[in-house]
């Protein structure tokens, strides 16, 4: 026989189970997502592309920084099958290898926003009071910017380097994370199972990150993919600027910089064009991925 303090957890446990996603629902999610042709190819797409930048020494014999004076501006040949810029430099490795930095700035910065902006919203959300108030008001000055003026007014003070990008695109990307978590918890506060597990005297923290965030994955996978590409076209427009990551080093934005040449936009298309295919078709395809994340996790939709 079970005692009186085993049954009313078991009762608990039940209740908490009724708001989990189930096990079921989870693999009805991944048929969904997987069934979705647009979904899965923005997969290929975003996997070729991060294996090919990985793996960069496979498909290249150039360096990103190697200077060729020989082959200044040359077409795309059989040595270099997307040319070279202004400098020689081959087009195909920089590519390749300053995909690596832009990919990273971009899922960098979207999972230090996520993780900052989620935890802040978690805790805001179910406890309210004076620290979702406070909370609130920061994340309604910085949304109160155009996010792109923002990120300009925080390069000109921190200044251009790789690491001082991903820490200004966190903290202009983590307001948006905070609201989504925060009307999550707000919409889950009030279910029957968590009022049950704080009749049982179970921590507030352990509630929120333990039984009620895993109900928000699916939102919080959808902010990740829709703010890795938000970021990766944040750096190609500051790089293409001059005020993203240093020129000398490679990055889709640091490519495209050339355009800024006349002459070049008009009669070097093999020094901008193809880097500019690369990275639309990497940020289409993680739209995709997003747009498909979000069919597959909206509660109205899993069956």
């Amino acid at each position: 026989m079970k005692s009186s303090l085993e049954r009313k957890m078991d009762r608990i446990l039940e209740r908490e189970n009724s708001g989990r996603i189930k096990k079921g629902i989870k693999n009805r999610a991944l048929r969904k997502l997987f069934a979705n042709k647009l979904s899965v190819l923005g997969f290929i797409i975003f996997f070729v592309i991060m294996f090919m930048c990985l793996c960069a020494p496979l498909f290249t014999q150039y360096s990103s920084t190697k200077v060729d004076l020989r082959n200044i501006l040359s077409p795309p040949t059989a040595s270099h099958i997307m040319g070279t810029d202004k400098i020689g430099r081959d087009i195909w490795a920089r590519v390749l290898y300053g995909g690596r930095i832009s990919i990273g700035v971009g899922l960098g910065s979207a999972l230090i926003a996520t993780v900052l902006g989620v935890s802040l919203g978690t805790i805001a959300g179910y406890k309210g009071g004076w620290f979702d108030g406070i909370i609130m008001k920061i994340s309604e000055i910085l949304m109160s910017f155009p996010q792109i003026i923002l990120v300009l007014i925080l390069v000109t003070i921190t200044g251009q380097s790789l690491w001082n990008l991903i820490f200004i695109f966190s903290i202009t990307g983590w307001p948006s994370m905070y609201r989504m978590a925060r009307s999550q918890m707000l919409s889950l506060r009030e279910e029957e199972y968590v009022q049950a597990l704080k009749a049982f005297g179970i921590g507030s923290m352990r509630i929120a990150f333990v039984h009620m965030l895993p109900n928000a994955i699916g939102p919080i996978f959808v902010n990740i993919t829709l703010s890795t590409a938000m970021f990766i076209l944040q750096e190609a427009s500051l790089s293409f600027l001059g005020l993203g990551v240093p020129l000398e080093v490679a990055t889709w934005g640091n490519i495209l910089n050339a355009a800024q040449d006349l002459m070049i936009l008009k009669n070097s298309w093999w020094v901008w064009l193809p880097t500019g295919i690369v990275v639309t078709l990497f940020v289409v395809g993680i739209n995709f991925i997003g747009d498909g994340l979000r069919d597959a996790t909206d509660p109205s939709q899993i069956g």
